[in-house]
């Protein structure tokens, strides 16, 4: 459904995003997962047609999306990261504002907007001024704004970022009908619970270039079996040898050290080894596989970071 292939886009001196190739298929939700600056957004505006890439091509079922085509436009439903409502006006009153630029007028139109209300439960608050709204009445209402014309293809942009755990769940919840529906999906997130609860696929993001690109249990496997420890005390006199059996060294800074283990009694020789050469610890955390141990061995960073 969607073809993503060396899109490139440069803002001044910042390349925000840097050669991202990607596929959709019809029905997946595809994840873009990285920290806030990654180039998510600039991805989402290309693919939307908000912004044209500096180079590279996007096609989108069979047609050129790269020059803003009205065609691919009406296939999507965008939510953007931004709230894009008018404050001043109703969540019934917005709906109807969004759904007419998609043609929808009459009849057709007021049915759609009592669907998507009903949808995100907000009927009986529909007609009261969005201004007056919480953060996470706003989100729901941002997110029938897109979803009004039954599109194709669902771009959403941090769709949950700032609202309540109740607002995100039924957010969440809403993404998975659609796509169970046949609707193709893009997501992208910071938020590592929300990836790997919704996504058939994920693209590591960061730096605007992807790093790594699969299933969950596709990224998983790229860190393998392995549980990773971070250890924190008084290193200056450790020499970084005679590590035990199972135990791998993979990043030391001052007060800090990161290993891999594969095997779960190593730890302990691990810590024994160090109070034995009259070294403090003072923490230990053990992270065992996941996405964030994907992320921090393929950029070297937390996500957060």
């Amino acid at each position: 459904m969607i073809e993503v292939s060396e899109i490139r886009k440069q803002f001044g001196e910042v390349r925000a995003v840097d050669g991202l190739s990607f596929k959709v298929a019809e029905g997946e939700i595809f994840g873009l997962l990285g920290p806030n600056g990654a180039g998510k957004t600039t991805t989402i505006s290309m693919l939307s047609g908000l912004l044209a890439p500096d180079s590279g091509t996007i096609t989108v079922a069979g047609m050129d999306a790269s020059r803003g085509d009205r065609r691919v436009r009406a296939l999507m439903g965008v939510i953007p990261q931004e709230i894009a409502l008018y404050e001043e006006l109703s969540g019934r009153e917005n709906l109807h504002f969004w759904g007419g630029l998609y043609g929808l007028t009459g009849a057709a139109l007021k049915r759609e907007t009592d669907r998507v209300l009903d949808m995100v439960d907000l009927t009986d608050r529909a007609d009261d001024q969005v201004g007056k709204y919480s953060g996470g009445m706003k989100r729901r209402i941002n997110l029938c704004a897109g979803l009004i014309h039954s599109p194709k293809i669902i771009l959403l942009d941090e769709p949950t970022l700032g609202i309540d755990p109740q607002a995100r769940i039924k957010i969440l919840d809403i993404v998975k009908k659609e796509a169970e529906s046949g609707t193709t999906i893009i997501y992208t997130t910071h938020y590592l619970e929300e990836a790997e609860e919704l996504c058939d696929r994920i693209a590591i993001i960061d730096k605007g270039a992807i790093h790594a690109e699969g299933s969950l249990a596709e990224l998983v496997d790229l860190v393998g079996e392995e549980d990773m420890i971070t250890v924190t005390g008084d290193f200056k006199s450790w020499k970084g040898d005679n590590l035990p059996e199972g135990v791998r060294l993979d990043h030391m800074e001052e007060g800090s050290l990161r290993f891999y283990i594969s095997r779960k009694d190593s730890l302990g020789s691990l810590l024994n080894s160090f109070f034995g050469a009259g070294i403090s610890v003072e923490s230990v955390s053990i992270r065992e596989p996941g996405l964030q141990g994907v992320f921090l061995k393929l950029t070297g960073r937390e996500l957060r970071d």
